[in-house]
């Protein structure tokens, strides 16, 4: 009895002392920044809310479910051979006045606008984990491009701290060549746990806009959740980001379940010349957080998108569906509905002001 004790003792302060010291976690806010973050008008009761009831409860027996769908798994679920990514192209160190957009996989995208540069969800790691050596791996094996290889980085634009999107290897790469880090209420201790100087870092609630270096941001709502343990869900903001140059208006979805958020931004942010839209990682059960890819296509019309690059797929396993499902079906329900729809392979340019960009089925 003592032993089994003594065993369950150990146990447990491992967990505590591996959730309190393992800098992946992230950084846990302090008293006064609790109290800072209590004002915002999207919390209550101690963690951040949803504009809409937002369930993401399951039955037993559909968690179960979900548990054995995962262990079985489907080969399809994951392409045959990893994915060949495009190296990176020069022009981004050449003319950087052009507005050009680089898909990375998954949400990680590169952005020039005005001569600025910008990352979005910059998760270039090997797997969304916090011990990325057991995770599901990356479809393409590599990145186009080594980080030390980017140009100096403006701004990096977080949407969440969920480990897809929020990657603790990527951050401590990146931050000495970041200019300013532009996150959701509450993300900032994960950062300055990470080394970034707090100088640097902005935390934004939904419809908070400002400028910077002559773009005009807009932190905007999303369907989501945030956390990165297992004591703080919702302890974080989560939220989709309008971008605005002289001449063009980019829209990143982050992660988002279909909501009536879409038309508000539309109705004050839109029209856009392109979109970002989550489509990927969906689930009937869960489709309150991750929007299945016909609401993807709705989105991009409830914000008034010209063109739609379907992100949030082709990176890694998260999700029981197979891995070309998500990119299919937008293409199909986008025909359905006349919209224009990219698809870029991962590292390939696209031109944002140019009559037409890549359609290419690459997957296929």
């Amino acid at each position: 009895m003592y032993l089994l004790i003594g065993v369950v003792a150990a146990i447990l302060m491992i967990g505590y002392l591996v959730l309190t010291y393992y800098p992946a976690f992230g950084g846990a806010p302090s008293k006064e920044k609790r109290q800072e973050l209590s004002q915002s008008a999207n919390y209550a009761k101690k963690k951040f809310v949803n504009l809409i009831s937002t369930s993401m409860d399951m039955t037993f027996r559909e968690t179960l479910m979900v548990v054995v769908q995962f262990v079985i798994g489907s080969p399809n679920r994951k392409p045959a051979k990893p994915i060949a990514a495009e190296p990176l192209s020069p022009l981004y160190f050449q003319d950087v006045q052009q507005p050009k957009l680089t898909w990375f996989g998954h949400s990680a995208a590169l952005l020039q606008l005005d001569g600025k540069t910008l990352l979005l969800d910059p998760m270039f790691g090997k797997a969304p984990s916090p011990f990325p050596q057991i995770g599901g791996k990356r479809f393409s094996g590599k990145l186009p491009f080594e980080i030390e290889q980017l140009p100096l980085i403006d701004a990096v634009l977080i949407s969440h701290d969920h480990y897809d999107h929020l990657d603790y290897g990527s951050i401590v790469k990146l931050k000495d060549k970041v200019k300013r880090f532009f996150v959701p209420l509450g993300v900032g201790p994960h950062l300055k746990r990470w080394g970034v100087d707090p100088a640097k870092i902005e935390e934004h609630d939904w419809w908070d806009a400002s400028e910077y270096e002559g773009l005009k941001l807009a932190c905007t709502p999303a369907r989501h959740f945030s956390g990165r343990s297992l004591t703080d869900r919702n302890a974080t903001l989560w939220c989709s980001w309008v971008i605005q140059g002289q001449e063009t208006k980019i829209f990143f979805s982050g992660d988002s379940g279909y909501g009536p958020h879409f038309k508000d931004i539309g109705d004050k942010y839109g029209p856009f010349d392109l979109t970002l839209m989550e489509c990927g990682q969906y689930d009937e059960r869960w489709a309150a957080i991750h929007m299945m890819p016909e609401e993807t296509v709705q989105a991009h019309l409830d914000v008034s998108g010209k063109v739609l690059v379907p992100i949030h797929w082709g990176a890694f396993t998260l999700s029981l569906h197979d891995w070309t499902d998500p990119v299919e079906r937008a293409i199909k329900a986008a025909k359905e509905r006349n919209v224009a729809i990219s698809t870029p392979k991962i590292g390939e340019l696209v031109v944002i002001d140019a009559p037409v960009h890549p359609t290419a089925a690459w997957w296929r």
